[in-house]
């Protein structure tokens, strides 16, 4: 905000006034005038003026179609974005972090990109045993076959509750892969539980404890 900082350096209080003004924009929704900001902030005619037209200078606030009042911005909307990432970020985290609590082996987050497997949250108490294989081959992996039978349900439409991958990458080690949904229901990813094979027998007990998380991340990501 190149203009407001010059401001800033001038009169110490400008920022602060400038940062009510967008709040208050943001309150009373577009259309609100700069007179109608002055009597609601209790700030001088002039230096409202000022501060309005350096927003919309710095496209921190539009001015509407019939020029009578005032929007947020596409700055505010790109900060707004950022700060929505950074809070879904975290709860992903999270949310790992608690089903890694609570499952007795490794837990893997990882989404498709370009039909690809891509790891973006690895469990560092287990570390994947062939990251660029897991990559680039489909079928070697329970990560990999998610994406594989997606593509084969588009032919034969049936729902992928999970896949799984035993021994195929580290002997007597598997995984239990579960697709993680976008709010369209769309293939974004999938959580991957790694423990060893004989483990992976109960499969509906692993699903049960993981199903709620998926959904969850799902729509975390997948927006």
């Amino acid at each position: 905000m190149t203009a407001v900082s010059e401001l800033s350096g001038r009169q110490p209080g400008a920022i602060h006034s400038a940062l009510a003004v967008l709040e208050a924009v943001a309150h009373a929704g577009p259309g609100v005038t700069a007179q109608q900001l002055s009597d609601q902030l209790g700030l001088p005619r002039a230096t409202t003026y000022r501060l309005i037209n350096l927003l919309v200078q710095d496209e921190y606030l539009i001015r509407m179609p019939d020029l009578r009042g005032f929007a947020l911005g596409r700055k505010v909307a790109e900060l707004a974005g950022v700060a929505h990432a950074q809070d879904a970020a975290l709860s992903v985290r999270e949310t790992l972090a608690e089903l890694r609590g609570r499952i007795r082996g490794g837990v893997h987050l990882a989404v498709f990109r370009d039909g690809h497997v891509v790891p973006i949250d690895v469990d560092p108490d287990f570390p994947l045993s062939d990251p660029r294989r897991i990559s680039t081959d489909l079928s070697v992996s329970a990560l990999g076959r998610l994406l594989l039978a997606e593509r084969a349900s588009r032919t034969i439409p049936s729902p992928t509750r999970y896949t799984t991958q035993e021994g195929e990458l580290t002997p007597g080690f598997g995984c239990l892969a579960i697709p993680v949904r976008g709010r369209d229901e769309r293939l974004v990813g999938g959580l991957a539980l790694a423990m060893p094979a004989a483990r992976l027998a109960d499969r509906d007990g692993l699903l049960a404890l993981v199903a709620e998380s998926a959904a969850r991340i799902g729509v975390l990501i997948g927006e």
